[in-house]
């Protein structure tokens, strides 16, 4: 067994904090000064770590090595479960040609850029995040915004700014289960549940919400995008953050951006029935006229997620006899009722799955045995400073029917099914998917073993014994330790997997509510993920931009800032009386 112990080098807690850091100077260091690949550098950082817990916090070789493997078990099952078998759905969509139908269907509902930008960017990704998120989100809406005209760097930048206030519940709320998994336990705190984590999540990102919209028409637009398309961008955010409060509240957490995904396309098409805008510039031509429109065989709709990366070269290999033609096929065929209805199958059929499967009665029965089994981590006994009661992270959960990773396969079976795909070419795609994606599961593995070593060791505790220090100041630098943890990573899961526990460890030393600076953890982590160098990558490889992702980052870096400081400022609002009432 092991017992952590707050301050072990020394006796001294700012001596024992400088070392627990290293692992992430580590990780920061390789990903944003010595652009070391993700992979590599977690790899990397995780063996700091576990140098870190064996040789100066004295936690045996074999606990520190157990707590890297359920760490990195948890990164495969349920965070990677959920990413790879969604990426498989859209797979599918991209093998039988209906990802180019859907994406003609949204460029029919308004011939205006500035508005499509709102629909695919900020609805679609939404949805696309909800589902899958860790980049699929940015990599398929850059490619579709191309294929309608946009210039690449402001392709780049529209799918980059739009893919922050649905970030938080992205892959079905994936980042606030890892926050509550993490911090389960932590001070023994009752109220850091999936629930509560995610209500206040969704007291604090819908602000986000309201704006982003017309973040988005300016850039695309300048002043006169927002001028003339203000009321479409108001209505899009505020039905958006409406919906996502509401349900992060009221419905269900995994659940929170389909639902405010679809409210805020419902409410951008009825805006459009009765209003549109005075006027409708072509945004293509002026950018073509200007030297800087959309390049000569640049990315086309409906390149696979691998391809969209740089990681995978060649084509998609010989299209299903029956799927329909696109347009780089010949010329333009209106597309039947029944393909655009097919097109959309596949997030019907997920939202209709996973609805069903929130159902109270339905829920209860799947978290029951034999489809849910907790066990102790075998061999891993781990016990807080002073406590006689092991950690309850070191208690597996196996929920392999339940699973959101599960339901998505379900989902792709059923995709299968309607879209006319054979077993054979499904699990031709399914493989595939997995090689496309090689380099991510060991990240994602890595990171979570990082942060499970570093929160078992004690090394979190002290940082955050230390952190508390800092008083209630440190509710203005709670959403920013988020930020540098998804710049850093890529994603606000791995950002909560490192420093959740070491949010709630302050909140309680600085006599602070844990749940809001959990939470602050995740809504401040969104904003970095418009900087992440590897968010920066997907969206410069899909325009034909790699190797000028710096250009792409001066564009988009000042936003970032902006509304980082904007969600400092909610947080120490609501840590105070000011607005305190909004913490549930």
């Amino acid at each position: 067994m092991f017992e952590q112990v707050l301050d072990p080098v020394n006796g001294s807690l700012g001596l024992s904090a400088l070392c627990a850091v290293l692992p992430l100077l580590t990780l920061f260091v390789l990903l944003g000064a010595l652009r070391v690949k993700a992979w590599i550098a977690g790899l990397v950082a995780l063996l700091v770590a576990l140098l870190v817990a064996v040789v100066l916090y004295s936690m045996p070789v074999d606990q520190a090595l157990l707590s890297a493997t359920e760490g990195a078990a948890f990164g495969f099952f349920p965070i990677l479960w959920i990413v790879l078998n969604a990426i498989w759905v859209y797979n599918l969509t991209v093998e039988t040609g209906h990802f180019d139908v859907l994406r003609r269907s949204f460029e029919k509902v308004s011939p205006d850029q500035r508005i499509q930008a709102i629909i695919i960017a900020f609805c679609f990704g939404a949805l696309l995040e909800a589902l899958a998120g860790f980049g699929t989100p940015v990599a398929i809406t850059v490619v579709m915004l191309m294929a309608l005209g946009f210039a690449p760097l402001k392709a780049a930048a529209v799918a980059l700014i739009a893919n922050t206030a649905p970030v938080a519940f992205g892959a079905l709320a994936t980042p606030i289960v890892t926050l509550a998994t993490v911090t389960s336990g932590v001070n023994d705190d009752p109220g850091l549940t999936v629930d509560n984590l995610g209500a206040m999540v969704g007291r604090q990102t819908p602000i986000l919400a309201v704006v982003v919209p017309l973040v988005l028409v300016f850039v695309v637009d300048g002043k006169r995008g927002v001028r003339q398309t203000w009321p479409v961008a108001l209505v899009s955010g505020l039905a958006f953050a409406l919906a996502q409060f509401v349900a992060a509240n009221y419905i269900s957490v995994p659940l929170t951006d389909i639902i405010a995904a679809l409210v805020s396309a419902a409410a951008i098409v009825a805006m459009l029935r009765v209003w549109t805008p005075a006027e409708s510039p072509d945004l293509a031509r002026e950018a073509v006229a200007a030297g800087g429109g959309p390049r000569a065989g640049g990315a086309g709709a409906g390149a696979t997620v691998g391809e969209e990366l740089g990681d995978r070269p060649g084509s998609q290999g010989p299209r299903d006899p029956g799927a329909p033609a696109s347009r780089e096929d010949g010329p333009a065929v209106p597309d039947s009722r029944g393909e655009v209805l097919k097109a959309y199958s596949p997030y019907l059929i997920i939202i209709v799955i996973f609805s069903l499967a929130n159902i109270t009665a339905i829920k209860e029965a799947l978290a029951a045995a034999p489809w849910t089994t907790v066990f102790a981590w075998p061999g891993l006994d781990v016990f807080g400073p002073g406590s006689d009661t092991e950690l309850s992270s070191t208690n597996y959960t196996f929920n392999w029917l339940p699973a959101a990773g599960t339901l998505m396969i379900l989902a792709g079976i059923l995709t299968m099914i309607v879209l006319k795909v054979s077993p054979a070419r499904g699990l031709r795609a399914y493989g595939r998917t997995y090689a496309e994606l090689k380099w991510a599961i060991v990240t994602v593995m890595a990171v979570l073993a990082l942060a499970y070593v570093m929160n078992q060791s004690g090394q979190t505790t002290s940082l955050g014994a230390w952190l508390a220090q800092t008083g209630s100041f440190f509710a203005f630098l709670s959403p920013i330790l988020g930020w540098i943890g998804v710049a850093v990573t890529g994603s606000d899961t791995s950002a909560n997997a490192l420093f959740g526990a070491l949010q709630v460890q302050t909140a309680a030393g600085a006599g602070l509510d844990p749940v809001l600076l959990a939470a602050a953890n995740t809504s401040g982590g969104v904003l970095g993920k418009m900087v992440s160098p590897q968010n920066l990558a997907i969206a410069a490889a899909a325009v034909g931009m790699a190797g000028k992702e710096g250009e792409l980052f001066r564009k988009v870096f000042g936003w970032s800032l902006l509304l980082l400081l904007v969600m400092c400022v909610i947080v120490v609002l609501q840590s105070t009386g000011a607005l305190s009432w909004m913490i549930p």
